[in-house]
C-alpha cells in the first residue's frame, strides 16, 4: 500500500502503521481477507482497524480495500491481482470459472489447426525433445515434460534460468525440437534458445499469449494461448487445455504404441508397489 492513499496530514499510531506495514508487504494475501482475518494476523481489534480505515479517509473496511485495489491495478504480480479483482468486484468462484471458459474460448478462436498439426508433427519426429519455462510457466513446462514422458518420448527439461539454460540445449540438434513458454514477453533465456536454433538447427515451437509476435522473437511454430489482459491476473486454463489436446493427438497417431508404454508403467509401479508388500 502506498502512503497516497491517506491524507498526507494524517498522524499514525503504532497500530495504524502496523496495519500500514502490513498491507505493503503482503498486498496478495490482504485482498483476500477480511477485517477479522486480518485483526487476528496483526493481533489487534477490529475496532482499532476501523478507526484506522476512518482516519485515512475511507468509509469502511471494503472501501479501503477497494481503494487500495485501483492504486495497485495493473502494478506488478500484486497489481494484476488486484485489477483481476477489481474487474470483477470481489472474488466469486463462478465468476470466476465463467472467465477460465472465457479464455478456452477466446483461445480457440485464435488457435490455428495447421499450427497446432505441425507442433504435434514436429514433436513425433523429434529425437529429442527440450523444454523450457521460467517462472509461473515452469509449472507449464514440468507438466508437459510429465505428459510426454508418460508417452516414452526422449524429453528433456531445460533448467529456467540462468547459464544452465545454454547447458540445457548445448546438445540439441537438427533432428530435435525446443518448446518454450513465453507467454507475454521474450525472456533473455527464450531469446537465447531462439538465437541458438539459427546455428543448432533445431525446430522451436513457443506457446504465447501474444496476438502478435514481432519476427525476431517467433518460433517455428507459434502456439497462441489466451490468459486474461495485461493488467490481469493470468490464468494457465488455457495453456494446461492446451498442453493436454497437444498429448491426447500425440497419443491418437501413436496408435498402440502409445497405450503400450503407459501400460508398461503401469505395469512397473504395480510391480513396485507388489515387491514392498
Amino acid at each position: 500500500m502506498e502512503i497516497t492513499i491517506a491524507d498526507s496530514g494524517c498522524k499514525y499510531t503504532k497500530s495504524d502503521l502496523k496495519i500500514i506495514n502490513y498491507i505493503e508487504g503482503n498486498t496478495e494475501q490482504f485482498l483476500f481477507m477480511s477485517i477479522g482475518e486480518l485483526a487476528k494476523t496483526l493481533n489487534i481489534s477490529e475496532a482499532t482497524i476501523s478507526r484506522f480505515v476512518r482516519h485515512i479517509g475511507y468509509t469502511d473496511f471494503k472501501d479501503m480495500k477497494s481503494g487500495i485495489i485501483k492504486q495497485k491495478s495493473g502494478k506488478g504480480p500484486a497489481g494484476k491481482l488486484a485489477g483481476t479483482l477489481l474487474k470483477d468486484k470481489g472474488f466469486d468462484v463462478r465468476r470466476w470459472l465463467e472467465y477460465q471458459a472465457e479464455c478456452l474460448e477466446k483461445t480457440m478462436e485464435q488457435t490455428g489447426t495447421e499450427e497446432f498439426n505441425q507442433s504435434v508433427a514436429a514433436i513425433m519426429e523429434a529425437e529429442h525433445i527440450y523444454i523450457h519455462g521460467k517462472n509461473a510457466s515452469a509449472s507449464m513446462a514440468q507438466l508437459l515434460f510429465f505428459r510426454l514422458r508418460r508417452l516414452g518420448l526422449n524429453v528433456f527439461l531445460i533448467p529456467s534460468g540462468g547459464s544452465e539454460v545454454i547447458e540445457g540445449i548445448a546438445h540439441a540438434g537438427k533432428k530435435d525440437v525446443v518448446l518454450e513458454f513465453s507467454f507475454s514477453k521474450l525472456s533473455s533465456e527464450g531469446r537465447a534458445i531462439l538465437d541458438y536454433a539459427v546455428t543448432a538447427g533445431y525446430k522451436t515451437i513457443a506457446f504465447t499469449g501474444r496476438a502478435y509476435v514481432p519476427r525476431e522473437q517467433r518460433a517455428d511454430i507459434n502456439i497462441y494461448v489466451y490468459r486474461g489482459e495485461e493488467d490481469e491476473y493470468h490464468s494457465m486454463t488455457s495453456a494446461a487445455a492446451m498442453i493436454d489436446a497437444m498429448v491426447l493427438s500425440l497419443s491418437e497417431k501413436m496408435e498402440g504404441v502409445s497405450a503400450d508404454r503407459l501400460n508398461k508403467v503401469h505395469s512397473l509401479k504395480k510391480q513396485y508397489r507388489d515387491n514392498k508388500k
